[in-house]
């Protein structure tokens, strides 16, 4: 460490998360997008009953019993979209689209608010304003020129229950099910893997349960960057003396130690919370791997002592379980330890622990899912809980972390490429029109079908798509090739700017902002990480008087594509209740949708396992069965043959970055560095601060990302770490997890070498 040279942006960061670094970044923000006046008064109404839902994380509310409900990267997600700065039509006049591409993603949203809805003019390579009418009559003079197979419907997870349910029901009348979602690049897996082990798709803890858990189990994730309010609730299980025992390939300053913002005693100290009792650097995609490991344990653990199992639970509420033993019996030490980097020590810790503890949480985020093998993930850590009957009683569950604050929520109302007969004989019975059954295109695939040439037009509900998917090589001119694209947004983004031969460009509604419509002031709801449904209500002006509502805008496209609709989509907007109470008649669990979401709070959806209800083909709870350990150790290997795994920095929430900082990891004011192993830069004759260059090792095309500054970084062996989105061009857009879709941003295969010394 003393020995290492001096890298420009890249020092030490001592200070726990949160604490008095938290507070100044907030101020910072603050002082950077708002007045000082309006800014207080707005994040006081964050996540409140009867203010607005964070345009952040998922994570749930509390009972509101401390002064804010709000933490630093909410408060950068609300002045982000609070802000003063604005992008109107002179902007656009000073810029072409040719200048902004030049321009880094942060640059391109830093410029403020867009103002008017906009239309590329190709003469001039300039967007100008637009009437809204005219815009939506030329789209749906386009849409109705194109069959329903030619069109994809992308949905952002910002986007609220009532806009989404629209978009849905516009894409099914128009007959097609090519929802590519941003769920379909994260938690995918957790959609795809958990209704095959539990029923649902969703996780079954609450809030409540974390309060008498008796241990926790956090995998892949980092919660003091993607959602810190949830290190409230870590800090209180830690104070109490519940072991957090962590799998993460870096050392992450948030499950270290954090002081709680609203802990005034531990603030006025200085003092911190150490929140991991035990840190497991697990490598990069060995987390199946770990888990195999730890349930092997269990089962001599039971083998020689009994009393391990759940037996009785197993017996009554499980199928599977013999096949999924027998598998994991035949997984040999060698390939796990191999695999995860961990030896069979490190898990017997985990093993003994589990063993021991009578109710545990198992909380994962993306490190779990985005990998090849993400839907194996999680069905292993159902596994596992199951073995211990840890699911359907206090203090117990499987808690997926989801990532924006309603992509669960878009799930339920019927955002989905896959949607199930029942909820498509539901709509078909209230609506008197016919839907499309065949399965239809996610993101990955919807990129394929734009890259071939099959998909013609593709409407963005929120969201920076392009930028968002894997392999910028090919996704970003792909973009170009589509005779429409309609992007509804509150920032610019790069996804805007890979124009189509006709490109739209939609300014609507933030969640701050007051949404009036014809019946006066609405309300519009969310459905966070655990189920719970509750309203949301801007109070800021807007920030343009030429903004709609996103279920505006939604039926705006309906009446302009669809002339002869069944669906009363004027009458709808005018009302959001309307648009609920059609929820309620097709979703199930809406019942009284607009008399519950009144309710402060609002309400938990039905989650049949935590009443031991398994809504699956056999009523019962099944094991997996996953025998590809040895398959990850083998893909381990070769002269300097890394896994990559793609980081956001704490200054970023998805594609948006709010500022070129990442403190905790010790970056300041810069994007363009890799993190590595001491060990393995020492192995690859790489010095710290040295240049570097990337290359994919499992495409037949060659992805390659140059003149990046390695760093020396408490990071597993064999796994390096870069940010995204910039390191997208490394993940090969065929390489992703085959049974969720998933892309694979967190274990791609990678080869580093030194940069060539230019003359």
């Amino acid at each position: 460490m003393a020995n290492r040279r001096e890298v420009p942006g890249i020092r030490q960061y001592d200070a726990p998360a949160g604490g008095w670094g938290a507070l100044k970044a907030t101020a910072e923000a603050v002082r950077d997008q708002m007045a000082s006046v309006k800014a207080p008064i707005t994040l006081l109404r964050t996540n409140q009953p009867d203010g607005f839902d964070c345009p952040g994380c998922a994570w749930p509310d509390k009972e509101h019993r401390s002064t804010f409900q709000f933490c630093e990267n909410g408060a950068k997600a609300v002045t982000w979209e609070a802000t003063s700065k604005r992008v109107t039509p002179d902007f656009f006049q000073e810029n072409t689209v040719s200048q902004l591409l030049k321009k880094s993603d942060y640059e391109l949203e830093d410029r403020g608010r867009l103002t008017h809805p906009l239309v590329y003019d190709r003469a001039t390579d300039k967007f100008k304003a637009v009437a809204w009418d005219e815009a939506f009559a030329r789209i749906g003079e386009i849409l109705r020129g194109l069959s329903p197979e030619q069109v994809d419907f992308y949905t952002s997870g910002r986007a609220s229950n009532e806009a989404a349910y629209l978009f849905q029901l516009l894409a099914r009348e128009y007959g097609t099910n090519n929802f590519p979602d941003c769920s379909n690049m994260c938690h995918e897996p957790t959609s795809v893997g958990l209704p095959k082990s539990i029923g649902i798709g969703k996780g079954t803890v609450s809030l409540d349960d974390f309060d008498h858990c008796e241990l926790i189990i956090s995998i892949g994730h980092n919660p003091g960057t993607n959602h810190p309010r949830m290190m409230g609730t870590l800090h209180e299980a830690a104070r109490r003396g519940v072991p957090i025992i962590v799998f993460n390939p870096l050392r992450e300053r948030a499950l270290e130690r954090f002081a709680d913002p609203q802990n005034w005693l531990e603030m006025a100290s200085y003092g911190s919370t150490p929140i991991a009792s035990t840190y497991f650097q697990v490598a990069g995609g060995g987390d199946a791997a770990a888990l195999t490991g730890i349930i092997k344990l269990l089962l001599d653990m039971e083998d020689m002592q009994g009393n391990v199992l759940d037996h009785d639970f197993i017996n009554t509420h499980t199928e599977g379980f013999d096949a999924f033993a027998a598998g994991i019996r035949s997984t040999s030490w060698a390939d796990i330890e191999k695999a995860s980097g961990l030896t069979r020590d490190d898990l017997d810790k985990v093993a003994v622990a589990y063993a021991k503890s009578n109710a545990t949480i198992i909380t994962y985020g993306m490190g779990v899912t985005q990998h090849n093998k993400g839907t194996a993930n999680v069905r292993l850590i159902a596994d596992l809980l199951l073995l211990r009957g840890n699911i359907g009683k206090s203090g117990a569950g499987i808690c997926p972390l989801r990532g924006h604050s309603n992509v669960q929520g878009n799930r339920t109302v019927g955002i989905t490429e896959k949607p199930s007969e029942s909820f498509l004989q539901g709509m078909e019975n209230v609506f008197g029109f016919k839907l499309p059954r065949h399965h239809g295109r996610d993101a990955v695939r919807t990129m394929q079908a734009m890259i071939d040439g099959s998909s013609k037009a593709l409407l963005c509900l929120g969201g920076n798509f392009a930028v968002a998917l894997p392999d910028s090589g090919q996704s970003f001119p792909a973009m170009e090739k589509l005779d429409l694209s309609v992007h509804v947004g509150t920032k610019l983004n790069r996804s805007h700017l890979l124009v189509a031969k006709e490109t739209y460009l939609f300014p609507c509604l933030g969640r701050t902002e007051l949404d009036v419509q014809e019946s006066g002031a609405q309300s519009i709801t969310v459905e966070d990480s655990m189920s719970m449904v509750h309203a949301s209500a801007g109070k800021l002006e807007p920030a343009s008087e030429y903004l709609r509502s996103e279920p505006a805008i939604v039926a705006g496209i309906a009446q302009a594509a669809l002339p002869g609709s069944k669906v009363p989509w004027k009458e709808l907007v005018a009302d959001y209740d309307r648009i609920r109470d059609l929820i309620a008649r097709t979703v199930p669990g809406f019942d009284d949708f607009n008399k519950r979401i009144r309710s402060p709070g609002g309400f938990r959806l039905p989650l049949p396992p935590t009443e031991r209800k398994w809504p699956t083909a056999t009523g019962k709870a099944i094991f997996s069965v996953y025998g590809e350990v040895q398959e990850d150790a083998d893909l381990l290997g070769g002269e300097h043959v890394f896994r990559l795994i793609t980081l956001r920095s704490h200054d970023q929430y998805n594609t948006t970055i709010y500022a070129l900082d990442d403190r905790y990891r010790g970056v300041f004011g810069r994007r363009d560095v890799l993190f590595m192993n001491e060990d393995d830069l020492a192995a690859c004759g790489i010095e710290h601060g040295d240049l570097v260059d990337i290359e994919t090792s499992v495409s037949g095309r060659k992805l390659r990302l140059e003149k990046i500054t390695a760093i020396a970084y408490n990071i597993a062996r064999g796994s390096v770490g870069a940010y995204y989105p910039e390191a997208n061009v490394l993940v090969p857009l065929d390489y992703f997890d085959k049974e969720s879709g998933t892309p694979s941003y967190k274990s791609v295969p990678v080869q580093v070498m030194r940069h060539p010394v230019e003359n």
